[in-house]
């Protein structure tokens, strides 16, 4: 989001009114896979989401209501992953950036899902996407 162009590509922007929500390492356990052994069992994975957030211009008055709540975010998450098997960490990664986007305020979602426990070698594989509003 930090790559291209107008507001609605920022992470947070004090001039345009865009602020930055974000979720850290979330390691969940998901039945993710295409193997055979990952359709049988939840394996862990680690997520991390950046939201570009158009600020509500208004007083936040300490209230939850008012900003789009990383809270929220994790609860969707934790939603969507156990709806059940994924075969594709592609396809739980546009689901989860689908979801966060059906808040109006969020301009923005750039969604990483990482399997650390896949190749030993590796300290994790993944993927990263970004989706931006469509309006």
């Amino acid at each position: 989001m930090t790559h291209t162009a107008g507001p609605e590509s920022r992470i947070a922007d004090a001039l345009t009114g865009v602020r930055h929500v974000f979720v850290r390492d979330l390691a969940i356990k998901a039945v993710l896979g295409i193997h055979e052994h990952e359709k049988l069992k939840p394996q862990r994975v680690v997520i991390n989401i950046d939201l570009s957030v158009r600020e509500r211009g208004g007083p936040l008055d300490d209230n939850i209501a008012n900003v789009v709540s990383y809270e929220k975010v994790v609860d969707h998450i934790k939603e969507i992953v156990g709806r059940g098997h994924v075969n594709l960490v592609e396809t739980l990664a546009e689901m989860i950036a689908g979801r966060c986007l059906e808040n109006p305020w969020v301009l923005g979602v750039r969604v990483r899902i990482e399997k650390p426990d896949i190749i030993a070698e590796a300290a994790s594989v993944g993927i990263e996407i970004e989706r931006l509003r469509q309006n």
